[in-house]
């Protein structure tokens, strides 16, 4: 598929997002993209191969959040090649990202994605999330099909900001997994969910942000 036609691609299902491109962020995503199909050739980043494919369930479910992101400091936990770190990073170039993944192919095409595209705002980190240790607290914690919600809370609560919040990017609502959070972690409560529409995707998709509410 063509750079133009990949381009056109994102541009309308952004558009469909009520989310504005530029065009450099959206030669940026595609770029991203013919990244991402390159390198998946090799080692196997995700399990999506087809390029139209990859900007349905990768790219615009990415930006799907995109109403939803604030603060200055962010980090997208359970990363993997980048998502929705990448793609976020690209819509708020002001925001710094940190990406954090313990499998190190996916860092290491992360960190070749952000110098080729150059990123002066994403920082890529090999490490489990139980174990990293940030300058500063973080405003948003993100993750997207990386765990339970409690695995979720309990290997990142420490990066957090006082008053910051989890963005939790879900397939189903998950029902019990925050009924189960309730019962290890009371303190933290889900502030909103919104059930999200993402083009060209029939999968069910659910964004859930939780906060202290201490």
């Amino acid at each position: 598929m063509s750079f133009l036609s990949l381009r056109d691609r994102i541009r309308q299902g952004a558009k469909a997002l009520s989310v504005s491109l530029t065009d450099h962020q959206a030669d940026l995503l595609t770029q991203y993209v013919e990244l991402l199909v390159k390198w998946n050739k090799a080692f196997n980043l995700t399990a999506v191969r087809d390029p139209e494919e990859i900007v349905s369930r990768h790219i615009l479910d990415s930006l799907s959040i995109v109403p939803f992101v604030e603060g200055e400091n962010l980090m997208d936990v359970g990363s993997g090649p980048g998502l929705p770190g990448i793609p976020l990073a690209i819509m708020y170039p002001e925001k710094h990202f940190t990406c954090v993944d313990s499998n190190g192919k996916k860092t290491r095409f992360m960190t070749q994605a952000k110098t080729e595209l150059g990123l002066k705002n994403v920082s890529v980190t090999n490490e489990r999330c139980e174990t990293f240790k940030a300058d500063k607290p973080f405003d948003v914690i993100m993750s997207r099909a990386f765990s339970s919600l409690i695995d979720m809370v309990n290997g990142t609560q420490h990066l957090l900001a006082k008053d910051g919040k989890f963005l939790a990017m879900k397939g189903l609502y998950p029902e019990q997994e925050y009924k189960d959070l309730l019962k290890e972690s009371p303190e933290i409560i889900m502030t909103e969910s919104h059930a999200l529409e993402v083009p060209d995707c029939e999968a069910q998709r659910h964004l859930v942000i939780l906060k202290s509410g201490q």
